[in-house]
């Protein structure tokens, strides 16, 4: 058992309550560790660091330095990996095969935002006349981060690699279930090079943290992962002082398999879509949508499929299904089931408990599938965040397939399995959805845009177009005429001052 502490101007301190909260692991239900309870005190100590951090280090002025430290701490994660992932494992019951393939993927992020500081260009608009016209790209300063404890060091270097290389300085607020490598990562940037006070982390309960800090009215931008009323609640409080706001909210993402694609490889890529991560993840395939004429073979084959699976100690290699985070999260699962149920869907596999020796002590739910599924049902509209998926039918591709997908309240992703081009591409633009997948489902790159439409969220992650939404133009026009301008020269003339 680790003892946590917050992480301000590149110390570890204890927070103004004294205050620890117990992190527990899901599958054993031990504790992993204890964290500082940060409050609203702690808040304003590490906003004025960063601040004093981001206006008297060399940090904001030197791309330079920003480049060589971004690289540094790409290396340092990778040589980390090994303790990260065991720990992040253990706080989120995440089995260790799924956290050593996400992790490794780390070190990319920081990489490639270094390169985009390096060679991403100024430009210069056309202006017309003697005049020279041009744009810097200059930090926002302060930037606050609230991030989720599904992928905890995922979601937050997306938001924190393109933040430090816009040269900001950053206040953390990570998940209360998830808290301890966002400490660790924060002490690896110390090492990489980052300025005391540029990177700090207070831990603590999002309605005293968090809204704290979305309302704090130093900070330029706030970014956060969590659900949508989570998101319109961190808006309206940052909106008030006019910071800009990123938010990738809920999610309800629908697989939609056309009738030319192959069976084996849709149960494969709809398993993989909606029962990786215990299917905690913001682009769980929760909908799966089926053309009439493959329907039976396909749920025949899913549930074959989902019936292999292995569930048990995240740590071991083998685990396919660990545990869900909480045992909040672990009832308001079931209660969804209870939910399907009730409504008149027919559960076709799961939907308890499992019976494997060995689980008993932790907050696990066997894969639930769920046929029979109307799309006014809860279950298909509402985001249950657990490995439960819905299997519903169509007919027609053009007819009813594409008002099914589109007809939820958000936006995030879905994805599309064919073997015809030409469909795929016509499907893709049919889609209300910020991210569309073709024949795979949940791929990643930093360089690719990340973010929703309708209720999912604003704003992106990943890509070109997420570092420069970190930072701010300023504009310089310089008059290169070797003639003197005098508007009052009593002349009566109509001259160009605009």
């Amino acid at each position: 058992m680790k003892k946590i502490d917050l992480f301000i101007n590149g110390q570890a301190v204890p927070s103004a309550t004294g205050k620890y909260f117990k992190v527990i692991n899901p599958a054993t239900k031990e504790v992993v560790a204890e964290v500082a309870e940060g409050n609203e005190g702690d808040v304003e100590k590490a906003v004025a660091s960063a601040l004093y951090a981001f206006q008297h280090a060399n940090w904001a002025a030197d791309k330079d330095y920003r480049f060589r430290v971004l690289n540094k701490l790409a290396a340092l994660l990778k040589e980390s990996l090994p303790e990260l992932v065991e720990l992040e494992s253990m706080m989120t019951g995440r089995p260790i095969r799924e956290m050593k393939a996400q992790l490794s993927r780390l070190p990319e992020w920081y990489e490639y935002f270094a390169s985009v500081l390096k060679t991403l260009d100024d430009f210069s608009p056309p202006f017309g006349g003697e005049y020279v016209n041009y744009t810097k790209r200059i930090p926002l300063g302060l930037v606050g981060i609230i991030t989720p404890w599904n992928h905890p060091l995922l979601i937050l270097t997306k938001k924190l690699a393109p933040a430090l290389a816009a040269g900001n300085a950053v206040v953390i607020k990570p998940s209360e279930n998830t808290p301890v490598t966002t400490f660790f990562l924060a002490e690896l940037a110390k090492e990489a090079g980052v300025p005391d006070g540029i990177i700090n982390v207070v831990q603590g309960y999002g309605a005293v943290v968090g809204k704290a800090l979305t309302s704090n009215p130093a900070l330029e931008k706030i970014d956060l992962t969590g659900g949508t009323e989570t998101g319109r609640q961190a808006a309206s409080l940052a909106g008030y002082n006019l910071a800009k706001v990123s938010a990738e909210l809920g999610g309800k993402a629908s697989v939609l398999i056309l009738p030319d694609a192959d069976l084996e490889e849709a149960v494969n890529g709809a398993a993989f879509a909606a029962f990786i991560a215990a299917g905690q993840t913001c682009v769980q395939g929760s909908r799966i949508l089926v053309h009439e004429s493959m329907y039976d073979q396909f749920i025949e084959r899913f549930i074959e499929k989902t019936r292999a699976l292995t569930i048990g100690d995240p740590s071991e290699q083998e685990t396919d299904i660990g545990p869900v985070i909480s045992e909040k999260q672990y009832n308001q699962i079931l209660n969804y089931i209870q939910i399907g149920l009730d409504g008149g869907a027919t559960l076709a596999y799961g939907g308890s408990p499992p019976q494997e020796q060995g689980v008993e002590s932790g907050y696990f739910i066997t894969p639930t599938i769920f046929t029979n599924v109307d799309n006014s049902m809860r279950i298909a509209q509402e985001e249950i965040f657990g490995p439960v998926t819905c299997v519903m039918k169509y007919s027609s591709v053009e007819e009813d397939l594409v008002s099914i997908a589109n007809n939820t309240e958000m936006g995030l992703a879905m994805s599309i399995w064919t073997n015809n081009i030409r469909d795929a591409h016509w499907l893709a633009g049919q889609l209300e959805a910020g991210i569309v997948w073709i024949n795979d489902h949940h791929r990643i790159d930093p360089s690719t845009p990340w973010g929703g439409f309708k209720d999912s969220g604003i704003g992106l992650e990943n890509s070109i177009q997420c570092f420069k939404d970190y930072t701010k133009i300023q504009n310089v026009i310089v008059n290169t005429s070797r003639n003197s301008f005098d508007w009052f020269d009593g002349s009566a003339q109509v001259k160009r001052y605009s």
